[in-house]
């Protein structure tokens, strides 16, 4: 089973790219964020002439995250993180898809430091944590996937001297992610690359991408259930390097998800 995440940084500004990429990919699972578009915006019917079911929760302008699932509409479970009701950012949305449970996540930027954007960046990680513990008490097969905004160590970044008061490379949010995946969650990149430069984000100026100036901000964190299933984590960078895409390239996993058993043959004598 292939499960991506990507950030395609407006989805009908690059409809193309995505659908291109479906193509050439075929996973059977996408978790999607920064859609920049109203519900109504969503390319359903796009989505579905290229073979896949969706869940969408869309924000006019900014922010949104959908799930596709290959031949299949997701069971939609969850719009929006709990915590605070008045919270209106579209940044997460969960389904459940052949027994898995699939959190898509957008975490808040939080520049400039410090502000009141860095603050509810902070607060909505907290949230996190409090729904994460949640899904981890469940003993299910669960996924959070997404892009978190965050560069966990010094090697998940290019030159980390420069970023040193950046909002994504704070020591208080880096504590904060590391909080999170001591719960009991698996990254799942980093646990079949340790030690390895990997990046999933490249800025568009400088030429950033052809440097491989970049980072590490989209993760895949696994629940124990469903950690062991883990068989391959990689960055599909080609899609970065085609004609108005968008500066993120797509992550995916591999899971050898096991076959459901056959139900035991009833007694003789029962």
């Amino acid at each position: 089973m292939k499960i991506a995440t990507y950030n395609v940084n407006g989805i009908n500004g690059r409809l193309a790219i995505l659908l291109r990429w479906l193509k050439e990919d075929a996973p059977d699972v996408v978790c999607l964020q920064e859609l920049k578009t109203d519900d109504g915006g969503f390319p359903r019917k796009e989505i579905e002439r290229a073979g896949y079911g969706a869940v969408w929760h869309g924000q006019k302008s900014w922010n949104g995250v959908a799930i596709l699932a290959k031949g299949k509409t997701p069971i939609l479970t969850r719009l929006g993180l709990p915590g605070d009701p008045d919270d209106t950012h579209s940044r997460y949305i969960e389904a459940v898809i052949d027994g898995i449970v699939i959190g898509c996540l957008y975490l808040p930027n939080g520049n400039p430091f410090p502000s009141a954007k860095f603050d509810y960046k902070l607060r909505w990680f907290r949230r996190l944590h409090g729904y994460a513990a949640e899904l981890l008490e469940l003993e299910v097969p669960a996924i959070l996937a997404g892009d978190f905004n965050v560069m966990p160590t010094e090697i998940d970044v290019y030159k980390p001297e420069r970023w040193q008061d950046d909002a994504l490379f704070r020591p208080e949010v880096r504590k904060a992610y590391a909080e999170l995946v001591a719960q009991g969650w698996t990254d799942g990149v980093r646990h079949l690359h340790p030690g390895e430069r990997v990046y999933t984000f490249w800025k568009y100026w400088r030429n950033s991408f052809e440097r491989d100036a970049g980072l590490r901000i989209d993760h895949f964190l696994l629940s124990p259930a469903i950690a062991p299933w883990l068989r391959s984590a990689t960055v599909r960078r080609k899609p970065r390097a085609w004609e108005h895409t968008s500066d993120h390239a797509p992550v995916m996993i591999e899971l050898d998800v096991p076959k459901l058993q056959p139900s035991a043959e009833p007694d003789a004598e029962a």
